[in-house]
Order: C-alpha cells, then sequence, then structure tokens
C-alpha cells in the first residue's frame, strides 16, 4: 500500500471515530435531556420503563407537567390500595392511564374476565386479567376517594408497550380506549373532538392535593409492600398446594 492509501485509509478511519464519538456524545445529551424532562413530573427509578416512557412522551408533546401525575396509590375505605400508573386532570375531564408490556399477539373483549397473550406463532397462549376491567376498578376507586361528582368524566386509556399486535379487541366501553404508544395524542386529540365544554372541577385545589397524596403514598416503601401482599392475598396462590 503505497503513502496515498495510508493516508486516504488513515483519514478514514479518523472520520468513523469522530462520527463514533459524536453519537456517543449526542445519545448522553440526549439521555440527560430526557431524564431532566422527566424528573419534572417524577423520579427516573419510579414505576416501569414503559410508563416513565408514556410521560416523556405526552411531555414532548405539550402535555404541562403540573397536570401528570405518575405512580398514585390511592387509599380504599377497607385501608387497601390500589395503585394507577399515569393520570392527567385535563379540561376534557381526568384521563387514566394503565400500563401494561406485552409481546405477541393480543386478543380480549371489554367484558371478559382475562385475555389471551400469543406467543410464537400461536404455540404459546398466556391469559393476563382483563386490563379494562383492571382500570375501570382503579377509576371506581378514585371517584370514591375523591369524592368527584359523576358529572366529570373520567376516561380510561390502556397502553401496550412492547412487541404485539393489537389482533382483536372488541366490546371496548365509552369513554374507554385500547392503544399502542405512538397513538396516545390521536386517542387524545379524540376525546377532545368529542368534548363541547370545559369540565368544571369546583375545588381543583383540593383535588390536586389528594392526588399529590396519592402519589406520595407510591413513594412510601412499606404502603408498596402493603399493596404487594394485598394482591398477592387476594390471589390466593400460596393457599394452593399442587
Amino acid at each position: 500500500m503505497d503513502g496515498n492509501h495510508i493516508l486516504i485509509a488513515n483519514l478514514f478511519l479518523a472520520f468513523v471515530f469522530i462520527v463514533f464519538i459524536f453519537l456517543i456524545v449526542s445519545s448522553v445529551r440526549a439521555a440527560k435531556k430526557d431524564r431532566e424532562l422527566l424528573e419534572t413530573v417524577t423520579s427516573f427509578d419510579r414505576g416501569t420503563r414503559s410508563e416513565r416512557q408514556l410521560i416523556l412522551r405526552l411531555l414532548r408533546r405539550g402535555i404541562p407537567k403540573d397536570i401528570i401525575f405518575h405512580d398514585l396509590y390511592i387509599e380504599k375505605a377497607d385501608g387497601k390500595f390500589v395503585q394507577i400508573d399515569v393520570l392527567l386532570v385535563t379540561k376534557l375531564g381526568i384521563i387514566v392511564f394503565e400500563v401494561k408490556d406485552y409481546g405477541g399477539w393480543i386478543f380480549g373483549s371489554g367484558n371478559q374476565s382475562f385475555w389471551t397473550q400469543v406467543m410464537a406463532y400461536g404455540k404459546k397462549k398466556y391469559r393476563f386479567y382483563n386490563p379494562i376491567k383492571q382500570n375501570a376498578g382503579h377509576i371506581a376507586e378514585l371517584r370514591k376517594a375523591t369524592q368527584l361528582p359523576d358529572d366529570i368524566p373520567i376516561y380510561s386509556i390502556v397502553v401496550f408497550f412492547g412487541d404485539n399486535e393489537l389482533k382483536e379487541i372488541n366490546f371496548v366501553p365509552k369513554n374507554t380506549f385500547v392503544t399502542k404508544p405512538h397513538r396516545v395524542m390521536e386517542v387524545i386529540n379524540k376525546i377532545k373532538d368529542n368534548t363541547t365544554t370545559d369540565v368544571k372541577y369546583g375545588d381543583r385545589a383540593r383535588l390536586f392535593s389528594q392526588l399529590k397524596k396519592a402519589v406520595k403514598n407510591g413513594g412510601n416503601r412499606e404502603t408498596k409492600q402493603k399493596h404487594i401482599d394485598d394482591v398477592k392475598d387476594i390471589l390466593g396462590e400460596e393457599r394452593v398446594f399442587k
């Protein structure tokens, strides 16, 4: 190889190295920016990765940080808790998100107790509790705890993250939506298009205080552990002897 070829090869390697360093620096800066943006609403280690991705998506699309609440633990009358992934207080009403992470094909109906996840081209099938019913339960407890009147609408959005396909979903109730992450804003805009007047919350400060308390509950380790234990007790798996 003559001197010119060596020079060209070295210049090419130097160019590749500079591009590589540029990509690394850009990635680190983007990650730092995302973290700073996320931390205007919640902490980086709270909730699931998908929940945090949803919050970032909402923030990037102009949803104000002050109306986003993450990882809420709503206390029920019996002292137990229900956990809400993400919640928005908007002029359209309250929007409650249930975030799921599943791969494969998803089949389900709004009136069924369980939905089906199909993997490996039909070779593996798994059941999971109907997320529409699950979020409806959360919403019912939220309305009770905050004493929201019936004329204030609460919308349910179930968001499926992961490498999945919503194959057959039907009998979805009114004010309820099932979507993939990239269409969340489309769903919110659809709600907006169907809303004629802004919601009047009355004592908005009281509502926000209650929601902030629920967020604080979610940051309490003992509360979270109690909720986990309560869920285990409901499932009763430790009482099954095979």
